[in-house]
């Protein structure tokens, strides 16, 4: 039992239940003749799902009180994050793939939604290459106001989604349990201050 314990905690196996959707991504890329378009959807529909499970764990501990098993994912939180930026980045290589040539991925400027979804790639960046204990400890505080900016690469992601196909349908059924769960985590703050100030004036 401690053995099977040991295997399901280690961060490989975690790594490797994250990696398991992207499989049939990458090997739709090595065949031939696959429509590259076909892979673009789920490729930047798990850098989204990936993307929105990492923001969602930390309103889970205020609302579960931090049982054990939401501890367990914050534990693993930081690979969650780099597995978004990871499936992101195939997104793209999708993307420029599909397009084949510099010119068509110039013409497709024109969109708004492509727009957003180059500005979130771009935050992806910083986030992902400070995603390490080295940078942590280097950064030291800093790194948590860095990390700030994965809301911002959220709503980016978001409305690339909504804009590029004008279907807000698919975009907000998976947004919205992270939004729900961001407002609660904004009022049990705001009471938890309120409770504060009401202690010290009594």
């Amino acid at each position: 039992m401690t053995y099977l314990r040991t295997i399901w905690n280690s961060p490989y196996t975690f790594w490797f239940l994250l990696s398991i959707p992207g499989v049939p991504i990458i090997g739709g890329l090595l065949r031939e003749g696959e429509k590259l378009e076909h892979l673009m959807n789920p490729s930047g529909e798990f850098a989204a799902r990936y993307l929105i499970a990492t923001l969602m764990i930390t309103p889970l501990m205020f609302l579960t009180n931090g049982q054990k098993w939401v501890r367990w994912l914050m534990a693993r939180r930081r690979y969650m994050g780099v597995a978004s930026a990871c499936f992101a980045t195939l997104h793209v290589a999708v993307y420029l793939l599909d397009k084949g040539t510099f010119g068509k991925v110039i013409e497709d400027l024109v969109k708004i939604g492509i727009w957003f979804g180059w500005l979130a790639s771009f935050v992806f960046i910083p986030l992902t290459i400070t995603s390490n204990d080295w940078a942590i400890s280097r950064l030291g505080a800093k790194w948590k106001s860095l990390q700030k900016w994965t809301y911002v690469a959220a709503a980016l992601v978001f409305v690339h989604w909504v804009t590029l196909e004008f279907k807000p349908g698919p975009a907000l059924v998976h947004f919205t349990p992270l939004i729900l769960l961001e407002i609660y985590r904004y009022i049990h703050i705001a009471n938890k201050r309120k409770s504060r100030k009401q202690v010290v004036r009594a």
